[in-house]
């Protein structure tokens, strides 16, 4: 007996064992497990809400500014899965059906926020039939179970077809269910048209014996149409340009030569022709909340045009090059690029020549760059520097920015600045291929000094400009030594300065009115006793013989280039005395002066010529000596003689230096003067300079012209009234301006750190380059509507700016551009310009299979929005609110995108459950 109950006891132990550690039946399966890791993983988001989650780990959709995902990881059986939360942080109203910011799901099926889940395989999608609806089936049940109205859909077939099948609880009724697929080829005829369209919808909640053409089924649609400016090739004939879209071309060449390109009349043309970077555009046409009842409605609706659409949107196709700065692009920014690597080079050799001969040298990156262009090319290049020139342009400042002489560079239209621009598209700008050129310039330039031919593209007259380049000052300086000589020969003065006056007859009359008033001997005035005479100065007379005074011809200063300013003041302070040394050059020139004068005025007296030369050392008295206006002779007699007047403290002390120069000075006209400048020995000196000079050194100032040229020859584009391209061109020049000063400061360019700053600076040359190229492009495109190449140019400069990196903030490369401007109803007739007829080449290649023909031309795309609203009502508590379904419910929804050559629809059906 006891030993049955202790066996008994065990029993009884043993059972409540079992009792305490039960298993949950309800999660016994991996089927149920799964289901409840969705369960809560939804519930979890459901319970953060969008801020929370956006505080958390969401993710923004690169192509969509307003839709985040979040997403958790699953495991089931042996498969790995993904689900994905897209929600917007706002949920308030429903976003338009065309909205380029909607995603593919949100177009198609017209859901806002929603899930995806999908194997994590190569392909993403479920291949077999039942993975996808067992899958499905587990989200609905986790979705229902948590009460959340979420739409879920799972990615089924191959990818390329983008379909999907999909799920949504709306209560204790109704479902919708969602299925998406697309025909990649051979489109059945009948649904090409908008008719067959409709009857594929119809079908879907009419009964099938019914015939469709006889009966009335109301629907709504909505429809869009895209239409893409056409492109021609090689093989199509070109009309006549529409000079309404792409303006008139004042350098129009013949059209047997072919197709022109775009910027044919472009500054740049000349150098290179750059890709349209607006490759055409997309004409979106859109018909709201249209209501058809019969299948003749759609064909009605099909021969429609498009000018009969609501709204228009313009959509410019911008190339890929725009948002790339790799300088991987052909342009400016691309060789100066090269130029600067030149530089980098140009200090492994002391002298120009060494470049030429690469196989005596032993650096391998100059051999790497050992490419010269064939000796046509050279030819061409230096015929067009010196030979086919028309003519010098001293204004050259009028087409120049007005920060461009900030540059220490040389002008465009100079000849300095035309040999860099050449140089940067000279055998891909290697620094052998430069010193090539570098040479062969210099052996022209001496024979226009040796043959005493002008030079050209240079002035020969005026001061030199020391905020140029010192090449471009030396170049200055044999223009006008060649001058000189060539003047001298043809017995002409030479450095004379004889300024154009006022008429001399009146001129006498008022002098000879003035004589005759204050008794003056008759016979003033006699040429026979003076020389070197330009004109009578004024009213003024001589104090001594009271004769008309007049202004001599002098010897004009003598040019000076910086580096000849700069040895000067060396050689002052070497030599102590840097007021004697560097006033003896003005001593010379006020000898000059006061010979001249002299001769023009044989008995004037050493005050005569402080009168005429510096009035402001001659004191008077009164104001009766200021001169005598030919329209006020009148007034001539009023004027007492002699003028009462004495010189000022300075000139009138004693040893004064203007005085006993006047003393020794000898009465010569300019003409016989020994000439303050010596045109033979300034222009050996320059050309000395020019063979002589460093390679770092001409590297240096090529890289200073060629920026300053190129920015130049782009400020010279017409692009409208596109403030920020004005704001944006003089940042340019500031940048260039404050990163070549520093170049210039430096007696070599091992610094790397100016290279690396240079090499930047090309980037953001390259940068405004594209906008230049960008806003020519629109404002040629849109001469008639200037505002609308304005309107589109703002949108592509606020998104492109970011990413050309030359904004405060990094913008995301892989985002799309999707802005889209409205076209008003009177811009409409330009745009239908953009789309010429087909030609007879066009016509014949392509068959037409859809109407809604603009100007011959059949849509890109198409696509339709049908829908159908009944009527329902009661309550279901999983809703919102309880009267959200107290109204008219979207019970079918299809969504048709497509060709003639490719479909894809998208259903969504609301059903009874």
């Amino acid at each position: 007996m006891s030993t049955s109950n202790s066996k008994r006891i065990v029993e009884d132990e043993e059972e409540e064992e079992e009792f305490e550690h039960f298993d949950d039946f309800t999660l016994a399966s991996s089927w149920e497990r799964f289901i409840s890791e969705i369960e809560a993983v939804c519930r979890q988001w459901l319970a953060d809400g969008p801020k929370n989650l956006l505080v958390k780990d969401a993710v923004q959709i690169n192509h969509l500014k307003d839709l985040y995902k979040v997403k958790s990881e699953f495991k089931y059986a042996t498969r790995s899965y993904c689900m994905e939360y897209y929600f917007a942080p706002s949920n308030d109203g429903k976003g338009a059906d065309w909205d380029q910011t909607l995603h593919d799901l949100q177009l198609c099926f017209g859901v806002k926020e929603f899930l995806v889940i999908a194997p994590q395989s190569a392909s993403g999608v479920v291949l077999d039939a039942p993975e996808a609806s067992k899958l499905l089936s587990a989200v609905a049940i986790a979705l229902s179970n948590c009460s959340c109205l979420w739409p879920a859909f799972v990615p089924v077939h191959d990818p390329s077809r983008k379909a999907y099948i999909g799920i949504q609880n709306m209560g204790t009724v109704f479902t919708r269910r969602f299925e998406a697929d697309h025909i990649g080829s051979q489109v059945p005829i009948k649904l090409m048209h908008l008719e067959g369209l409709y009857e594929l919808f119809v079908s879907k909640f009419a009964y099938t014996a019914v015939d469709w053409s006889m009966h009335h089924f109301e629907v709504h649609f909505k429809l869009k149409l895209t239409y893409r400016t056409p492109t021609y090739d090689d093989e199509d004939e070109l009309q006549e340009p529409d000079t309404d879209v792409i303006g008139s071309s004042e350098n129009i060449e013949t059209q047997t030569h072919g197709k022109t390109q775009w910027d044919d009349d472009c500054p740049w043309s000349k150098w290179y022709s750059a890709e349209d970077l607006v490759k055409g555009f997309e004409l979106l046409s859109l018909w709201s909340e249209i209501t058809a009842e019969s299948s003749l409605d759609m064909a009605e609706l099909e021969n429609a045009s498009p000018l009969e659409a609501d709204k228009w949107f313009l959509y410019p196709c911008l190339s890929e090059n725009l948002a790339i700065s790799d300088g991987s692009t052909i342009g400016f920014a691309s060789q100066l690029r090269l130029l600067v690597k030149a530089l980098e080079m140009s200090s492994e050799a002391k002298f120009i020549e060494d470049f030429v001969s690469v196989e005596n040298s032993g650096s391998e990156n100059l051999k790497s760059s050992a490419v010269v262009p064939p000796p046509t090319v050279l030819d061409r290049v230096l015929k067009d520097l010196f030979h086919e020139v028309t003519e010098a342009q001293p204004d050259s400042s009028l087409s120049e920015h007005k920060s461009s002489r900030s540059i220490k560079g040389a002008p465009l239209e100079s000849l300095f600045a035309q040999f860099c621009l050449h140089a940067l598209w000279f055998g891909n700008c290697s620094i052998r291929a430069i010193a090539v050129l570098w040479i062969e310039f210099v052996r022209e330039v001496r024979w226009c000094w040796e043959e005493s031919q002008p030079l050209p593209r240079m002035p020969t007259n005026g001061t030199i400009d020391l905020s140029t380049c010192l090449i471009n000052q030396k170049l200055h300086m044999l223009a006008v030594c060649i001058d000189k000589r060539r003047r001298e020969v043809k017995g002409q003065n030479v450095g004379t300065n004889n300024p154009l006056t006022s008429p001399v007859q009146e001129d006498l009359q008022v002098s000879m009115e003035f004589s005759a008033s204050h008794g003056v001997s008759e016979g003033f005035g006699r040429k026979h006793d003076r020389n070197g005479s330009s004109d009578v100065a004024g009213s003024m007379m001589l104090l001594k013989s009271h004769k008309i005074m007049h202004a001599p011809i002098t010897q004009d200063p003598p040019l000076m280039t910086e580096d000849m300013h700069e040895e000067r003041l060396r050689a002052a302070v070497a030599l102590g005395d840097s007021f004697s040394f560097s006033g003896q050059l003005e001593r010379d020139i006020l000898a000059s002066d006061m010979s001249a004068f002299k001769a023009a005025n044989p008995e004037a007296v050493f005050e005569d010529f402080i009168r005429w030369h510096s009035p402001k050392d001659w004191e008077n008295d009164d104001s009766e000596e200021t001169g005598v206006s030919q329209n006020n002779a009148m007034e001539v007699s009023e004027i007492k003689w002699p003028p009462s007047g004495r010189l000022s403290e300075r000139m009138s002390d004693y040893g004064n230096s203007w005085r006993k120069i006047w003393n020794e000075a000898l009465p010569l006209p300019a003409s016989q003067q020994k000439p303050l400048l010596d045109p033979n020995r300034e222009g050996e000196k320059v050309l000395h300079y020019l063979e002589t000079l460093r390679p770092y050194q001409l590297l240096e100032q090529m890289v200073c012209t060629a920026f300053r040229a190129a920015a130049d020859t782009l400020y010279q584009t017409s692009f409208g009234d596109l403030k920020q391209m004005t704001t944006k061109i003089g940042q340019l020049y500031v940048t260039m301006a404050s990163t070549l000063k520093f170049l210039q400061s430096h007696n070599t360019i091992s610094d790397s750190d100016v290279i690396e700053d240079l090499r930047r600076l090309c980037t953001t040359f390259g940068h405004i380059e594209k906008l230049i190229l960008l806003a020519a492009s629109l404002h040629r495109k849109f001469l008639q509507s200037p505002h609308l190449a304005e309107a589109i140019f703002s949108d592509c400069y606020d998104y492109y700016l970011p990413n050309m990196g030359t904004g405060s903030a990094k913008g995301d490369t892989k985002k799309e551009f999707d802005k889209k401007q409205q076209v008003s109803s009177r811009d409409r007739n330009l745009i239908i310009g953009m789309f010429p007829p087909p030609t007879a080449n066009q016509s014949w290649r392509k068959v037409l299979s859809m109407g809604n023909l603009l100007n011959g031309h059949e849509p890109i795309l198409r696509e339709i929005i049908f829908s159908k609203r009944d009527h329902v009502s009661g309550s279901y508590y999983s809703a919102p609110t309880p009267n959200l379904y107290q109204q008219d419910i979207e019970t079918y929804r299809m969504y048709v995108c497509g060709t003639s050559n490719d479909l894809r629809v998208a259903l969504a059906v609301t059903s009874f459950d």
